[in-house]
């Protein structure tokens, strides 16, 4: 792919996550000189003291998991927008095994952009649209003892639980060890953050991985020498 592409796409994907922050620390900024209301120093660090070490690791655990897969534009509209885990990362997957590419390639960086482009503007319409018609019920059917709480507190499972059926079916082998080590984590450490629970199941994975890809070899070279075996044999 052309290095310009590369290159104006980081310069624009830098200059708007930049903008996002920006927006980000306006609202609460300008709150404050409005009611002349700043919150204590003192207060700000104790929680930053708690709140900073869990999100750097998810941060850092975050960017080395998606960049390979949703490509560089796919990560700095992502990162812009938000809800990459349960939005934008399974609609760049789909997307590209609909369109039969693979991640870490022109094709797939090309069909991850457009499909996460697409399912931002998709998602702030709905997001407009449902605030809009769902806000005078909204509270009613969120609410304790609502015959619907149940299926609100279970939206974010469920969805994990109809994407991740599909590849756990095609790929059990390497699903299996993910899955095991994330639930024993879970037994143990119940209030393990899922920045670290992520980090751990990504490397049972690749070890996963590199355990089924060295027996795989290993079948395949006994193939090979097998049938250069007969074959040699045959010709004698």
């Amino acid at each position: 792919m052309d290095s310009k592409y590369f290159d104006r796409l980081h310069v624009w994907g830098t200059v708007w996550n930049y903008a996002a922050l920006v927006m980000m620390f306006t609202l609460p900024v300008g709150v404050s000189l409005v009611f002349d209301a700043w919150p204590a120093a003192g207060v700000i660090g104790k929680i930053l003291l708690t709140l900073i070490p869990l999100y750097w690791i998810t941060a850092i655990v975050e960017v080395v998991t998606y960049v390979p897969i949703l490509g560089a534009g796919g990560t700095y509209l992502s990162f812009v927008t938000g809800n990459i885990a349960n939005l934008r990362l399974p609609c760049g997957l789909n997307a590209m095994e609909n369109a039969k590419v693979r991640a870490n390639t022109e094709e797939g960086e090309v069909i991850s952009t457009i499909s996460i482009a697409v399912s931002s503007i998709t998602t702030t319409v709905i997001i407009a649209v449902g605030v809009l018609a769902f806000a005078p019920i909204l509270p009613k059917i969120t609410a304790e003892g609502s015959v619907f709480k149940a299926a609100f507190n279970n939206v974010l499972p469920a969805l994990f639980g109809a994407l991740g059926a599909g590849y756990f079916a095609k790929h059990w082998k390497l699903a299996f060890a993910p899955i095991i080590i994330g639930v024993l984590v879970l037994i143990f450490a119940p209030t393990t953050g899922v920045g670290i629970l992520m980090f751990i199941t990504i490397v049972a994975s690749i070890v996963a991985a590199v355990i089924i890809y060295r027996d795989l070899l290993k079948e395949t070279i006994s193939s090979v020498r097998g049938s250069k075996k007969e074959s040699g044999e045959t010709a004698e």
